[in-house]
């Protein structure tokens, strides 16, 4: 509808065509869904092609964070890994010089 193709509403909802399946389609399925004008189709074509690269950016920069997050996590565990060998050494160290005593 916002690219003032209203006409072909009926005709998509009927075919249970959702968002996932509108991403699927291409021409000839368009065609077959009883979008004879090629402008038209050209129109949604286009603003498909522009919505599968807004997914695969956002899908990316999902990616990106994660990665980061991972990152973040295996650097804390590291930290707490060196703390803890440090704390042990400390109190190892503490109990040999009590038994020195």
């Amino acid at each position: 509808m916002s690219l003032n193709l209203e006409q072909y509403v009926s005709e998509f909802s009927a075919q249970n065509i959702n968002g996932e399946h509108l991403l699927q389609l291409d021409g000839s399925k368009l065609k077959a869904l009883g979008m004879t004008s090629s402008q038209d189709r050209t129109i949604i074509k286009r603003k498909l092609k522009e919505m599968k690269a807004s997914l695969e950016k956002a899908r990316k920069a999902q990616e990106k964070m994660e990665k980061q997050r991972e990152k973040l996590r295996r650097k804390e565990q590291e930290q707490l890994q060196r703390r803890s060998k440090k704390i042990d050494k400390c109190s190892s160290d503490a109990t040999e010089g009590t038994n020195e005593q």
